[in-house]
């Protein structure tokens, strides 16, 4: 019925919070099926995020053996007292998209499909942690018996024995999700692809400035109310409690990543605003996430759990994001660059918010009116608006903000104030001068991201003269990226830079070869027609920078010593030491305002649309 030679367990894992599966904490029983069989399809599939992962699988739709392992579960959990209040499912009154009832669902359990063909999950909700663990190892071990759930009496000795196994496990343990009654302060949650820190630290100068006390997290750390004060990446459950349980902040602003969702859990209930700033593709073929439909599942988790009387900003210009709209409860509102976005003219005309260009500023839509904000010109890190990603950026903070209790005035002040500096904003469009050359400093570690930092760069480049000076692009990649993804970062670098060199992040192989992430690359540097034998390979990120800038500063750049070049380093694993590199050099920061329009003079006369 249940043999272990075609089913197998894959995992079991306790999620801490609101995640994929569940709004709630609950265990996750990962079975696979038969034999494994490795995804293959395509990243962008059309049905969008219609593929509800989170759905409960009717009875009649489950396979035989899965739906034998969801009845031994509800069974145990009967059996072992953990039903009651504690089986009531407590997530189902937020989620209107679960599948149809069965009879286990008065039990807490519920059956999901996987993205991994084959696997199946098996949820409940859970309170002792270890007893919780130990029910679920139980119940795996009883469906491979031939022992039927429905029929087999509790005097069974294997009953018995699994009955006695739980009942023996420790109580402690419960789930480290804050809830609704615990949090004294109002969340705003911050998820998408790209953009979300520099959305994240955007909101929160935003309300630093019209006088909150703030609290954030983001990859590079933990601040409050500007400062930093531990480093890390805090993008998950850890970080959310390391803001939500201090008493010196009265606002939390949370980057929420993929991973958290995936691995532990959201860390609190609720939040009172949330923003996706983009679905693209990154971190694939991870924890059985495939597909952007997938990701866009994972990343709309924060928007599900967005309070009735919150805000759900949202990329009009984003399939996939603008597909969650159907997901939530709470208020939406639409951010977009392009004011032909398809979802726009229906939602305005409804009275629905949203922040959009009209003119060359910043405004919001509502009802019929168009407030602005601010100029584009006036945004340091939109450089004029020659950095378009960073105008989304705004405009999505700009959201954010509002729907946290900002004032119009207070996020034009914001937005005017916020400066890509490496201390405010490391590694997000950290720009500097080395003579007559520019160098480019970001983070951005995926295709769209490298190929919104290199138009930035081509822009410089074009500067205000009529010829265009050469870019240098400096790449990597984490070993943990699928093989089609390397080769895509390694085409759009070569594709858009006139000389293209390869740093290793041997820190982040993450188990692959790093042969491997260099052939991969060269690759797809090689789809372009460049040889990718002659693409030099650095083996740290300040090896490569140094020499790059030696190359662009001789007469190898473009004949003559003194030629202007633009060098942009994707800096992922040593940015506090790439800094201090150019700081040798004698490198100075172009982060004011003034500095930032004079590298972009010819667009300072004309309005960004």
């Amino acid at each position: 019925m249940y043999h272990p030679a075609t089913v197998r367990l894959v995992e079991i894992r306790l999620l801490e919070g609101p995640n994929l599966y569940r709004l709630a904490p609950v265990v996750k029983v990962e079975v696979s099926l038969g034999d494994e069989v490795a995804w293959h399809g395509e990243r962008d599939a059309a049905e969008g995020i219609a593929t509800r992962l989170w759905a409960d699988v009717p009875a009649a739709e489950r396979p035989p053996r899965v739906a034998h392992l969801a009845a031994w579960i509800a069974r145990l959990r009967r059996v072992a007292g953990a039903g009651g209040a504690d089986g009531a499912d407590p997530d189902r009154p937020r989620d209107g998209q679960a599948g149809d009832a069965d009879p286990t669902s008065g039990d807490g359990v519920e059956v999901h499909r996987s993205a991994d063909p084959g696997h199946w999950i098996v949820s409940f909700p859970w309170q002792e942690a270890e007893r919780s663990r130990t029910l679920a190892e139980v119940a795996c071990e009883l469906a491979r018996s031939e022992l039927d759930p429905e029929v087999a009496p509790d005097s069974d000795p294997a009953v018995i024995a699994a009955s006695s196994r739980i009942a023996a496990a420790s109580s402690g343990g419960a789930p480290g999700m804050i809830g609704d009654a615990d949090r004294a302060i109002p969340v705003i949650s911050i998820s998408g692809t790209n953009g979300k820190s520099t959305v994240t630290l955007l909101v929160a100068h935003i309300l630093e400035r019209a006088g909150r006390h703030v609290g954030s997290t983001t990859s590079d750390g933990i601040y409050v109310d500007g400062r930093l004060v531990e480093t890390g990446d805090w993008t998950g459950p850890g970080g959310a409690a390391a803001i939500l349980e201090r008493h010196d902040v009265d606002v939390a602003v949370l980057e929420t990543a993929r991973g958290g969702i995936l691995l532990r859990g959201v860390g609190y209930a609720s939040n009172d605003a949330s923003i996706i700033t983009n679905v693209t593709s990154d971190h694939l073929d991870l924890q059985g996430i495939h597909t952007l439909a997938e990701l866009a599942a994972t990343k709309a988790t924060i928007c599900r759990i967005t309070r009735r009387a919150g805000w759900v900003i949202l990329n009009a210009e984003d399939p996939h994001v603008v597909a969650m709209a159907r997901l939530v409860r709470a208020q939406v509102a639409y951010f977009a660059l392009d004011v032909r976005a398809p979802v726009l003219a229906d939602h305005v005309a409804r009275g629905g918010r949203a922040y959009l260009l009209r003119g060359g500023s910043l405004v919001e839509a509502e009802a019929g009116d168009m407030r602005v904000i601010c100029r584009i010109d006036e945004i340091p890190i939109a450089l004029g608006g020659l950095a378009r990603h960073n105008v989304a950026n705004a405009l999505a903070a700009a959201g954010g903000a509002r729907a946290m209790g900002a004032s119009l005035a207070e996020i034009s002040a914001g937005l005017r104030d916020f400066r890509p500096s490496a201390e405010r904003s490391p590694g997000r469009l950290n720009i500097f001068r080395h003579g007559p050359r520019v160098v480019i400093v970001d983070f951005a570690h995926n295709e769209a991201g490298i190929e919104a930092l290199l138009a930035v760069a081509a822009g410089v480049a074009a500067g205000g003269a009529a010829r265009t000076w050469p870019v240098t692009a400096i790449v990597g990649a984490a070993g943990d990226r699928p093989d089609d993804a390397l080769r895509r970062i390694g085409t759009s670098a070569a594709s858009r830079s006139d000389r293209i060199a390869i740093k290793e992040t041997l820190a982040y192989l993450r188990g692959r070869p790093r042969d491997h992430v260099v052939a991969e690359l060269r690759a797809g540097i090689g789809a372009t027609g460049r040889e990718p034998s002659a693409v030099p390979v650095y083996e740290t990120e300040v090896e490569a920078l140094r020499a790059e800038l030696a190359i662009a500063a001789g007469p190898d750049a473009a004949g003559r010593p003194d030629q202007p070049h633009v060098v942009v380093l994707f800096c992922h694993a040593e940015r506090s030491a790439v800094f201090a590199l150019l700081a040798e050099l004698g490198a100075r920061p172009v982060d004011t305002p003034a500095e930032l329009r004079a590298l972009v003079p010819r667009l300072s006369a004309r309005p960004f649309r």
